[in-house]
């Protein structure tokens, strides 16, 4: 759509130009209102935009100035002027600096005002085919760079639209794609740019960026026939050429290299990527609307890739795509609750709610595709919180934090289910690390198994006899040289677990004391009441109530665990 800007110091006046005619049918666009020459300005400054209707008297700075100016700074852009009369010498200044047309307000209409804007866009589309022949021009002239011709490339895809570029073929001079009469574009995912890049610096980024680019273009060959360019965040699109006009001959091909590609990076970058093919087009003005269908396509299914072997008739408005994955996507990523929760369970060491929390996350996001923005923002923010965890109770350089999955192995997951899985096993594995670390202490294997087996169990059904049996060792020996070593029964440390456990779900203020007595294993409401006051030294309500105190008085003890 082309954007209008409205420039009147009458507020009838511009609300009468607001509602003249249906703007967006017509595709146009009112992207703002101004009530003097300064302030107009500096909005096109900000924003230029295609055209700006003007009142020629206005306070400040008059029409007539504010189109000189315009002229000057901002060729590009069209201007219509309004006036209450009919002066001579305004009309001759402002058509002699470029104006469209000259208009009464008195006399204005939804006709004459459509008949205006549409000259207006005539004049656009004929400077956008100029620049383009002026781009041929200076290709012939000299042979065109890879970065010259990925940036006139990317120029096409993002910033042209079927009624600024037209439809009209591209004469074969431009020399991009010598001989070709057909084109396809590609986009290409590469599933987890996200999660890979989040901690990379701009340097990093950029080379990761470089080695995707020149190992798509090697795959796909002669740059002047297919050339693969970088779009943003991960996504990149390949513009195929074509002499053949069998759309099954185009359809083969570009399976092919696809799959060519696709083999490629996972194989010698160990990137997983999703692709999917726009519309069959014509000429290189078709291209901006062909990739629009493609992301369309790519961000609106699972589904790997989707030839469509038809000419392009429509444009694909990327403004549907947009909304369909907002329709899609109700979440970014983790909301604070679920950060709260996640990061109070590990504190707990509560493997069975870190668990059900992630299922819960990702039942929600299950219907996304697994390379969307949502989906690499949720798994990244819990691998945050996992790091967090790892790096507040582990020395930095410890060598059991390699035996964590990476975010490389995340990275090859082809499914959403594969991606809760690995998330799954990322914080089983840090559980059985963290518990590891707890126990502290010149303990023997049998007394660290019963320990790990407490920390692990301590929230629901945990006896001795059922440690014993579980580490293979008789209830009575084990019971013995716990005590020796730990200086404490099998019940004490199990108590003292759940009530340390206790204390911190009090200090987050999200349960009652009834529901912590029961999250921590304990069977009735009064025993936990009791544990509590002999272990801390206030009653549960004491401790919530008087923080102050809770610091001088709680009589918690030290178990031979970590920082």
């Amino acid at each position: 759509m082309f954007q209008v800007l409205l420039v009147d110091d009458e507020p009838l006046v511009r609300h009468n130009l607001w509602t003249l005619l249906d703007w967006a049918d017509y595709g146009f666009e009112l992207c703002g209102q101004a009530h003097n020459g300064l302030i107009a300005l500096t909005m096109i400054e900000q924003s230029p935009p295609h055209i700006v209707i003007i009142d020629v008297d206005m306070p400040e700075m008059s029409g007539v100035e504010l189109n000189r100016t315009i002229k000057e700074r901002f060729p590009g852009v069209k201007t219509i002027m309004l006036s209450s009369y009919d002066d001579y010498d305004y009309v001759r200044d402002c058509l002699n600096n470029g104006s469209i047309d000259y208009l009464l307000k008195h006399r204005l209409d939804e006709s004459t005002l459509l008949n205006i804007l549409n000259k207006a866009v005539s004049e656009l589309q004929q400077e956008n085919r100029l620049r383009e022949k002026q781009f041929a021009e200076s290709v012939i002239a000299e042979k065109v760079s890879p970065e010259d011709m990925r940036d006139y490339l990317l120029y096409l895809l993002k910033r042209q639209t079927k009624t600024t570029y037209g439809f009209e073929d591209v004469p074969q001079k431009d020399n991009l794609y010598p001989h070709a009469s057909r084109y396809a574009t590609a986009a290409l995912q590469i599933v987890p740019f996200l999660l890979l890049t989040e901690s990379y610096s701009d340097v990093q980024t950029n080379g990761l960026v470089q080695q995707v680019v020149d190992m798509m273009q090697q795959s796909l060959g002669d740059i002047h026939e297919r050339t693969a360019v970088y779009v943003e965040e991960g996504r990149f699109v390949i513009v195929f050429s074509f002499r053949e006009r069998s759309e099954h001959i185009m359809q083969r091909e570009v399976d092919g290299q696809l799959r060519k590609i696709q083999h490629a990076l996972e194989l010698f970058l160990n990137l997983q990527s999703v692709t999917a093919v726009g519309p069959i087009c014509t000429s290189l003005s078709q291209l901006a609307s062909s990739y629009c269908s493609a992301e369309y396509e790519l961000d609106g299914s699972s589904s790997v890739k989707t030839f469509r072997s038809y000419t392009l008739q429509n444009e694909t408005p990327c403004s549907d795509k947009h909304s369909h994955e907002k329709d899609q996507s109700q979440r970014v990523s983790l909301t604070i609750e679920e950060q709260k929760q996640l990061l109070l369970s590990i504190e707990r060491f509560d493997k069975q709610g870190v668990h059900q929390l992630i299922s819960s996350i990702f039942a929600s996001i299950d219907h996304l595709p697994i390379h969307s923005h949502t989906v690499q923002m949720v798994v990244s923010e819990l691998m945050q919180t996992g790091d967090k965890a790892w790096r507040t109770c582990l020395p930095s350089t410890d060598p059991a934090v390699t035996n964590l999955p990476s975010r490389s192995e995340l990275g090859r997951m082809k499914t959403i289910r594969e991606l809760e899985q690995g998330l799954q096993s990322f914080f089983s594995s840090l559980f059985h690390l963290l518990n590891q670390h707890r126990v502290m202490g010149s303990y023997s294997r049998h007394v660290t198994q019963t320990i790990q087996f407490i920390l692990e169990r301590y929230s629901g059904y945990v006896t001795l006899e059922l440690a014993a049996s579980v580490i293979g060792l008789n209830a009575s020996y084990l019971s013995r040289i716990f005590k020796e070593e730990t200086q404490r029964t099998f019940s004490e440390y199990v108590n003292q677990v759940r009530i340390d456990a206790g204390c911190k779900l009090l200090d987050s203020g999200r349960y009652s004391i009834k529901e912590i007595s029961m999250q921590v294993g304990f069977t009735t409401h009064n025993y936990f009441f009791k544990v509590f006051k002999e272990i801390t030294g206030l009653t549960p309500q004491a401790y919530l109530s008087n923080p102050g105190k809770r610091k001088n008085e709680t009589k918690l003890p030290t178990l031979h665990m970590g920082n």
